[in-house]
């Protein structure tokens, strides 16, 4: 969750647009890199039990990024309100992933560890991902 947000609630198809990622599509910090191969909203949660399989499977050995931060509010109303009277609360708050993003990094550890435990954290997101390397 962000710490502070210059609008509360957001437009829901703002940044989803059919294009490609042009920004975070090169590994920059670490030598290997989880990159997105379909545009999807990833909630904090999915992004964190992605982040503790990683952490879980290279245990103290090598450094991880999280490229991605979830930054956009998606509202939710209560069960059995009419139509109307407004939009509702802020739910959750998600990352915009677009195909091509890099979504997490990974350095200090050989490739073959790196890959499974890259293989391990795509099973938690809801996107299509390939392994890549810098």
């Amino acid at each position: 969750m962000p710490k502070k947000v210059k609008h509360r609630k957001w437009h829901k198809l703002a940044g989803m647009s059919g294009r490609k990622a042009s920004r975070m599509t090169k590994v920059s910090f670490g030598s290997f890199g989880l990159k997105s191969l379909e545009k999807k909203w990833i909630t904090s949660r999915q992004i964190e039990s992605a982040r503790k399989v990683i952490v879980q499977f290279i245990r103290k050995a090598g450094k991880i990024w999280i490229r991605i931060f979830p930054d956009k509010p998606v509202t939710a109303k209560s069960a059995e309100v009419p139509m109307g009277s407004g939009k509702g609360v802020v739910d959750h708050y998600v990352a915009v992933v677009k195909p091509g993003t890099i979504m997490f990094e990974m350095d200090g550890i050989p490739e073959n560890k790196a890959k499974e435990a890259m293989k391990l954290a795509s099973y938690k997101l809801p996107v299509k991902t390939k392994f890549v390397r810098r």
